[in-house]
């Protein structure tokens, strides 16, 4: 088993790479935080929360010699919803079309039936090269890594899948995160850059908008109401008759919840809540898009829209 923890440097006049990858795992392994340290800024939403990244946000490494394309899937995971479901077949649609795939299991948790319920679907794409990623190892001592590299190597002898690395990477110590661009660069194709130098991701700035909003509203109701949050961006206009050097962007938004019992607990005692939450998305959005912004949130009740096709379609899934 060769782990590694340095990589070859790129020969002189070498071709220019550029390709897609993903990163797959059971919720919360990692995922997006490593796509946010890749590509230096937020663009996946990360949250403790199992299950939240909806859509396949790419975030893109740019190099003088690649670029790099990283599609971030849901976590894939046993269906309990129709949404569960269409998730599920989002994740294997997008391993099929991918340059590299990356199998991330974090450090500090045993290999579970989470693990190998993937692993086994991995097996079965036989094409497309596989980084096996260790992550959050700054949550673990050398022993325990150790032994969570070795039980990674013997997965993947037993299911047949050849790892094309096996790496150990901290993404919030910023930690072997460099070295994995480094690893995933040569599996990508030949050829000119397929985005232009400045962009971070294809996501329509909506999207990213309704993506931090729904991260800071999912982030104070842990336990309440783990995944009953839609947000859907109605509006975003530049406010008219202001100065060219004092512009504000007006944006609108609803966020939806499954039941009416959920709403207090968005809201909060005298909205205290909700305001957080917007004070908290809309330094991030200003942040993200570089303009001020006013931001008008509403909450509404959308009845059980994660089992509902008209809903979920209707909601942007």
């Amino acid at each position: 088993m060769s782990v590694r923890t340095q990589s070859s440097e790129q020969p002189a006049g070498a071709v220019h790479r550029a390709g897609f990858a993903c990163f797959v795992g059971r919720p919360n392994a990692g995922k997006s935080t490593l796509t946010n340290a890749l590509v230096g800024q937020k663009v996946a939403i990360t949250s403790n929360r199992p299950q939240t990244t909806r859509h396949t946000v790419r975030g893109i490494v740019h190099r003088p010699e690649a670029q790099l394309i990283l599609v971030d899937t849901p976590g894939l995971h046993k269906p309990r919803t129709l949404l569960g479901e269409r998730l599920n077949d989002v994740v294997r649609t997008t391993w099929a079309e991918v340059d590299a795939i990356g199998f991330c299991i974090p450090a500090d948790q045993k290999l579970g039936p989470g693990d190998r319920f993937i692993a086994k679907e991995l097996a079965g794409i036989k094409k497309t090269p596989k980084i096996a990623i260790v992550t959050k190892t700054d949550l673990v001592d050398g022993k325990a890594l150790a032994e969570q590299l070795i039980a990674v190597d013997q997965l993947g002898k037993e299911l047949g899948i050849t790892w094309a690395e096996i790496v150990p990477v901290s993404a919030t110590a910023n930690q072997q995160v460099d070295l994995l661009a480094d690893l995933l660069i040569p599996l990508m194709p030949e050829g000119p850059a397929l985005y232009p130098e400045g962009d971070l991701t294809d996501e329509p700035e909506q999207v990213m908008v309704a993506e931090l909003i729904r991260e800071a509203a999912l982030e104070g109701v842990r336990d309440e109401l783990p995944h009953s949050i839609a947000v859907v961006v109605e509006e975003m206009l530049p406010r008219e008759d202001r100065p060219a050097d004092k512009p504000l962007l007006d944006i609108h938004a609803n966020l939806f919840i499954e039941r009416p019992s959920q709403k207090g607990i968005v809201i909060g005692p005298k909205g205290k809540r909700l305001k957080d939450v917007g004070i908290k998305s809309r330094k991030q959005i200003e942040a993200l898009l570089g303009t001020p912004v006013f931001l008008d949130l509403h909450v509404k009740v959308a009845k059980d829209w994660q089992r509902d096709p008209k809903q979920l379609r209707r909601l942007g899934f």
